[in-house]
């Protein structure tokens, strides 16, 4: 594999990359309330690999999407890299999403018409980079994720494996802080799965971005640093 490329920006800073404190989550259901998170203690430190293990209908969206400031908790604080979100605007909540969170899920919802080195430089052209700079980083993510002879094929012409792993570089091109991603090989085989993710945690662990990952694969999770769970709405930590 190639020299891993430049790490999260501001890994100087030693406040968590994503902290999240008493978070609660709650949706109408006819007249009750349904508590899908019920007091959400989290803390994910920089350079550090999480593994979300819950089953289905436990949460574990709902937490990611809150951490990734998609969606508002209804009790509780997040920090995204020592900044309270709580009290921010719709834009400062956009931009400070933009410059710090990098996303992965399950389908890799890259842009058809587009090759894959377009699909990565594309974020970061957005972030304000030149043409030039983002052809730069972004080739040096997908030589790294070894699809460094695919540069100029479009997602049509990759295999789902191949597409993941671009989708995994484009997550990391603007060298996010914080790496959430929604079971990111669970739409693979078992032989693409272990081989998308171990590339993914080789990345991670050579751009030094915290990760939080939603996986069911029990395997898969043990390569992590940590193993939590939800449980009745509350985050556990597995042996």
């Amino acid at each position: 594999m190639a020299a891993p490329p430049g790490g999260a920006g501001g890994g100087e800073k030693r406040e968590p990359a994503l902290l999240l404190a008493g978070v609660k989550r709650r949706y109408a259901q006819g007249a009750q309330a349904l508590e899908i998170l019920r007091g959400v203690d989290l803390k994910v430190a920089q350079g550090q690999s999480v593994a979300l293990v819950a089953p289905s209908g436990s949460g574990k969206s709902t937490l990611l999407h809150i951490a990734g400031l998609l969606e508002h908790s209804d009790e509780g604080e997040v920090f995204i890299a020592g900044t309270s979100t709580a009290r921010l605007a719709d834009r400062e909540r956009t931009r400070l999403r933009r410059l710090n969170i990098g996303f992965i899920y399950q389908f890799h919802h890259l842009l058809g018409e587009f090759s894959a080195l377009e699909n990565v430089a594309m974020p970061q052209m957005i972030r304000g980079l030149s043409r030039a700079q983002a052809d730069a980083r972004a080739k040096e993510l997908l030589t790294y994720l070894g699809l460094g002879a695919r540069l100029t094929h479009r997602p049509s012409e990759l295999s789902g494996g191949e597409q993941q792993r671009v989708a995994i570089a484009r997550a990391l091109a603007n060298a996010p802080r914080l790496l959430l991603a929604d079971e990111p090989t669970g739409n693979l085989d078992p032989r693409t799965s272990d081989h998308v993710f171990g590339a993914l945690t080789e990345l991670v662990r050579a751009t030094g971005v915290a990760a939080l990952i939603a996986t069911h694969n029990l395997e898969l999770a043990s390569r992590m640093d940590r193993r939590v769970t939800l449980r009745e709405g509350k985050v556990v930590e597995l042996a």
